[in-house]
């Protein structure tokens, strides 16, 4: 049952405690999403939700609406920039026709439930007049990491579906590949972070593979900056 979070506080705990371990720490430190994150809260709380299994938290999810002409070339940037576009387009009472699906988290114990999840969240939105799109993080792009993401989007398996598991699981809920979102978020910090968040050193200059990057970490010694670019995949809901 997918229940929005501001109904269910009885679970913000759990929730809070156990949907940070499927992401990687670096992720939660994009400064330009930070910008926007306090009104996304704010604006958008409608449309945070615990999804609940026999009153057990089973997955989460939140997401933002926004108006979009249905063209790849009026998709936003990727991640950053939705939250961007979906914020400043509520404050200058812009009108929206498309639901966002920012991220999702199932717990392990309730992997199966991911279909459920996301096609609960769906028919929300539908049942809204809202189309559906994502800005998606593939699950094995972390393998590959050297290759770009237009190649490995475009991977699939002999039976024809996606390559990826989670592009694969909205692709037989009917989702579409879009474009790739190749900057979707960018973060920039210390390389002391980058060593922390990693548990790597980085000695000289230069790439750097890292644990959980869909892409490689730039290491600047003489800025002492890593870079790191992460590239998403834009599909869309029937």
């Amino acid at each position: 049952m997918l229940i929005p979070a501001a109904d269910a506080p009885q679970y913000d705990a759990e929730a809070s405690e156990r949907f940070a371990e499927g992401w990687p720490e670096f992720i939660f430190h994009d400064a330009e999403a930070s910008v926007w994150n306090a009104r996304r809260t704010q604006y958008f709380a409608d449309w945070e939700f615990y999804f609940v299994l026999e009153d057990r938290l089973a997955a989460g999810c939140w997401g933002v609406t926004l108006a979009w002409d249905g063209a790849v070339a009026d998709l936003p940037g990727g991640y950053a920039d939705a939250l961007g576009r979906a914020v400043t387009s509520y404050e200058a009472g812009v009108v929206p026709n498309t639901f966002v699906l920012m991220a999702a988290a199932v717990l392990p114990e309730f992997r199966g439930a991911a279909s459920a999840l996301i096609t609960a969240l769906r028919d929300r939105a539908v049942a809204a007049g809202l189309g559906v799109i994502a800005p998606l993080r593939p699950t094995w792009k972390p393998r590959y990491p050297l290759t770009p993401i237009e190649t490995y989007m475009a991977w699939t398996r002999p039976d024809g579906l996606p390559f990826d598991p989670w592009l694969r699981t909205h692709a037989r809920l009917g989702a579409t590949v879009l474009a790739p979102a190749p900057t979707s978020q960018t973060i920039k910090a210390p390389i002391a972070d980058w060593e922390s968040w990693t548990h790597m050193s980085f000695p000289s200059t230069g790439p750097y593979v890292i644990p959980a990057g869909l892409s490689t970490l730039h290491i600047d010694h003489p800025t002492n900056t890593g870079t790191y670019v992460e590239p998403n995949i834009w599909v869309r809901h029937a």
